[in-house]
């Protein structure tokens, strides 16, 4: 009798441990590629922003907009401002950040990419970063 209730209990604790292994398998996949725009780096599946080191400035892929400095705020548009009228994004260098919201910690996106600019990316490509946080892992 002992041998049949040790039996049940394995195999309920199996079944148990089973349905928990499985319930904590998650899959997300992130595509973007038919909202990112013309002059953006080729060759990423899913860019939640762009960093445009040239201007200190950032692209919001999936809202369109641009995000740029304006003094101490941060103002989104759908287009860049009038001081940057003359900038090239076909052939500026941009940087994939998948993070929330990147430029809140722009100081460390400035001192990390504004160094290397057209080192990497001499032709419009940019280089993927991924912070994550639930997107674009």
């Amino acid at each position: 009798m002992k041998r049949l209730i040790l039996v049940a209990l394995l195999f309920t604790g199996s079944i148990a441990f089973h349905k928990n292994a499985n319930a904590q398998v998650r899959v997300n996949v992130n595509f973007n590629i038919g909202s990112q725009p013309e002059w953006g780096p080729a060759g990423y599946d899913y860019a939640q922003y762009y960093y445009l080191p040239d201007i200190d400035a950032y692209y919001n892929v999936p809202a369109r907009q641009f995000v740029y400095a304006d003094g101490p705020r941060w103002i989104t548009a759908a287009s860049l401002p009038a001081r940057y009228r003359g900038f090239d994004l076909y052939h500026s260098h941009k940087v994939v950040i998948n993070e929330p919201r990147p430029y809140l910690h722009h100081d460390v996106y400035r001192a990390r990419y504004a160094h290397d600019n057209h080192r990497d990316n001499r032709r419009g490509r940019g280089r993927v970063i991924n912070r994550g946080w639930g997107h674009g892992r």
